[in-house]
């Protein structure tokens, strides 16, 4: 039934077709009539203009060629204009009957298609037959199904088409009404879609409703129009501006903690105390994260700048650890990888920082190394070599614990063999006492150990982030908690603050800088007065000069103070020079063992007593210049040693100082001359600190080094030749006595024979 159902629908559709088509050929047919009828008309009036000729009776000789050839010329012409007048009439027809012609004719073609593809079906149909014959009923009936669903694609892909034509018409249609309207409104409708918008952009007043905000605030207002804003509101406790208040702190954390690092971050820690931290404590936690997730070769940066808020906001250091552990357990269960290798990394710089107790370390690398992955593995290398320095100071038997753990995952072989690299290398940094891997650098090193306040988390405890924080919400005692705010800024910053801002801010500072250097020079004479009042028992002179040399270590930088102190008491007396000599080597000896700091202060607490001279500078022969004979800490005393001696006398004098004849014995370890690779080395080394004149002696020294070598040589063969010959004629003296005694020792015994015979 469906079958004949098909075939009598296709029978319609072929006969409306063909309908169809012959309307379109009749109406062509008419137009080529319309044409021959144009032209039958064009000959017609020229005949008739012939026979008004010579009815006329005029005498145009018509036999002439020129003149009928411009007759005929101008009947072309008029033949041709009256053609293009009828073609720009039929365009003009066409042109307001396209829209319905234009859907009759792509109807009439989309059906002809639609035709073509119907018998194109019947043919498909008669073959799938043909080859059904020969299969069985479930493999007719798989293939009548596949063919079924391939025929429905088609179907779709045409009402597809279909959509796509009626959708491009009403798209020309509306291009075309819009068009219309553009040219009727002009300029108009633009300058009053302005004025409206003008009129709807209004912004909101601070002391009005605050529900005209919105979010962020309301629309965009420019700073310093803000700032008016700002100063002319009346209630400065009002919701509405306490949420721009709130904004201005978001910014302005944000701002600060993208920008520092460890050259900068000394300035940015008083900018960052100058903000509300109590207020926008969770703002500072989050600020935190992000930059650290997005940037985690910044970590260690971050971790020192909140270990200096902790100090002062201990409240804050917890929240950031709370949230940083609770990160850590979300990236953990969801294997979200990158997200825990930054926790990590922060939690690890925060235990290098004692802002997170070490036990929180070893709980997560129990946790990470329980069910080793490869994944798993990896973090906790990298956790270890982050903070595997002080864990060796802190906690050095839960740090062998866990590195049996990694032996006995090592020799399971079940991991990766990348991830057993790993571990080999771990191994191996740990076999150097993790060089190269400090726990905090020097420049990032801002908080004394007894300053900082250390938190305990557990992994295992609940925790609470307390993300309420990051919300604006309105405070009933905003000015209050504003004020006490005020109070501990400048406890923390000192009144120093309040001339921020001013112009002649650096030439307050130098003023300062000479004023603290008056004081230091006046002090330190009332300080000495004072100390050699002390009575000493003779022999404790030294511990005077070592309390000294500890506390001006002991400084962030060093002080002018103590090396005039230290001055002063060599000049006094001699006891204290020779104390102070006996703790120049001392201090040498052990400088290995100093902090960078230290070792700045010391060198140049010792630069200042030489080079006022009152440290003899034959204490310089404890230093032996070469490579096998210092380390990196000794080379580093030398060059600030040599740096501050060449500001204090200037370069000409220290290298007087130096090539001074008498002095020579002393220098000869700091320019050594008994070994050309040791030369180099002292030239190499005064060369890369900037004292490269200092070795203008050496550099001679050097050039002529061969041809001393030779003159050495020579006189070493010379005096071995003359030794040579001397010791020849020692030997032939010596044989001629030898003979001389055997011949006289003969004779003797001859003697004695001839005596006892006559007996």
């Amino acid at each position: 039934m469906k079958g004949e159902g098909d075939e009598r629908r296709s029978e319609r559709q072929v006969e409306v077709s063909s309908e169809e088509e012959g309307q379109f050929v009749r109406h062509r047919e008419e137009k080529e009539e319309g044409r021959k009828r144009g032209d039958r008309r064009g000959s017609d009036e020229e005949d008739r203009h012939r026979r008004r000729e010579k009815d006329r009776g005029g005498d145009l000789d018509f036999e002439h060629e020129d003149d009928r050839k411009r007759i005929r010329d101008k009947d072309r012409v008029r033949r041709h204009r009256e053609a293009g007048n009828e073609k720009e009439k039929d365009s003009r027809r066409r042109y307001k009957e396209d829209s319905d012609d234009g859907k009759r004719i792509r109807d009439r073609e989309r059906r002809h298609r639609v035709d073509r593809d119907n018998g194109n079906e019947k043919e498909r149909e008669r073959g799938r037959r043909s080859r059904y014959e020969n299969d069985s009923d479930e493999e007719h009936d798989r293939k009548r199904n596949w063919d079924r669903e391939r025929r429905h694609r088609v179907d779709r892909d045409g009402d597809h088409e279909k959509e796509r034509d009626r959708r491009g018409d009403e798209d020309r249609r509306r291009n075309g009404e819009r068009g219309q309207r553009v040219e009727k409104n002009g300029d108009n409708a633009r300058e009053e879609s302005r004025k409206k918008e003008e009129e709807h952009a209004v912004i909101p007043e601070l002391n009005g409703d605050a529900s005209k905000l919105g979010k962020s605030g309301g629309v965009y207002i420019p700073p310093f129009k803000l700032a008016r804003m700002m100063k002319e509101v009346d209630d400065k406790s009002s919701p509405e501006y306490q949420r721009l208040t709130w904004d201005a702190l978001r910014k302005s954390i944000n701002g600060l903690v993208n920008k520092v690092n460890a050259a900068n971050i000394k300035n940015i820690i008083p900018e960052l105390f100058a903000e509300n931290l109590i207020r926008g404590r969770g703002l500072f936690c989050r600020s935190c994260m992000k930059s650290q997730m997005a940037s985690p070769g910044f970590t260690d940066v971050f971790s020192a700048l909140v270990a200096v808020v902790n100090t002062k906001f201990p409240e804050v250091g917890d929240l950031l650890l709370r949230r940083i552990v609770l990160q850590l357990k979300r990236a953990y269960k969801r294997n979200d990888k990158p997200q825990l290798l930054a926790a990590v990394k922060f939690v690890a710089h925060l235990v290098n920082q004692q802002v997170a107790h070490e036990i929180i370390a070893l709980e997560l690398l129990t946790v990470l190394l329980e069910k080793p992955t490869d994944d798993s593995v990896e973090v906790a290398v990298g956790f270890v070599t982050e903070c595997g320095s002080i864990l060796q100071d802190l906690s050095p038997r839960g740090l062998h614990g866990i590195f049996e753990r990694f032996r006995g995952i090592l020799h399971e072989g079940e991991i990766d063999k990348r991830v057993q690299f790993l571990i080999e290398g771990l191994f191996a940094i740990r076999r150097a006492k993790f060089q190269g891997y400090p726990a905090v650098r020097p420049e990032l090193d801002l908080v004394e150990q007894e300053d900082q306040l250390t938190h305990e988390v557990s992994l295992d405890e609940e925790i609470n982030a307390e993300t309420s924080l990051d919300i604006f919400k309105p405070d009933p005692n905003y000015m209050e908690n504003e004020k006490r705010y005020e109070e501990l800024k400048k406890s923390l910053l000192g009144e120093e603050e309040e001339s921020e801002g001013d112009d002649e801010g650096s030439d307050a500072e130098s003023d300062e800088d000479d004023e603290s250097d008056e004081e230091n020079e006046e002090n330190f004479e009332e300080a000495g007065h004072k100390l050699l009042k002390i009575h000493l028992e003779p022999g404790q002179e030294m511990e005077l000069c070592i309390m000294l040399l500890e506390c001006c270590s002991q400084e962030r930088t060093y002080l002018r103070y103590y090396g005039l102190l230290g001055q002063r008491f060599c000049m006094i007396n001699k006891v204290h020079q020779e104390n102070f000599e006996t703790c120049f080597v001392q201090q040498y000896s052990m400088i290995h063992r100093l902090e960078t700091n230290k070792l700045r202060n010391v060198a140049k607490f010792f630069a200042h007593l030489l080079g006022t001279f009152a440290l003899p500078w034959h204490v310089l022969s404890y230093i032996r210049l070469t490579e096998e004979d210092t380390t990196s800490s000794s080379r580093i005393f030398i060059k600030i040693l040599f740096q501050e001696l060449s500001e204090h006398l200037g370069i000409r004098l220290l290298n007087e100082r130096l090539n001074d004849p008498t002095m020579q014995d002393s220098f000869e370890s700091i320019f050594p001359k008994d070994n050309p690779k040791n030369t180099r080395f002292c030239i190499n080394f005064f060369t890369s600190i900037g004292l490269g004149g200092l070795t203008e002696n050496l550099r001679e020294y050097l050039k002529n080094m061969p041809r001393l070598i030779m003159q050495q040589q020579k006189q070493v063969l010379d005096s071995d030749s003359d030794k040579e010959s001397a010791s020849s004629g020692s030997s032939d003296s010596g044989s001629s006595s030898e003979s001389e005694s055997d011949s006289a020792s003969s004779d003797e015994s001859d003697r004695k024979r001839s005596k006892r015979r006559r007996k």
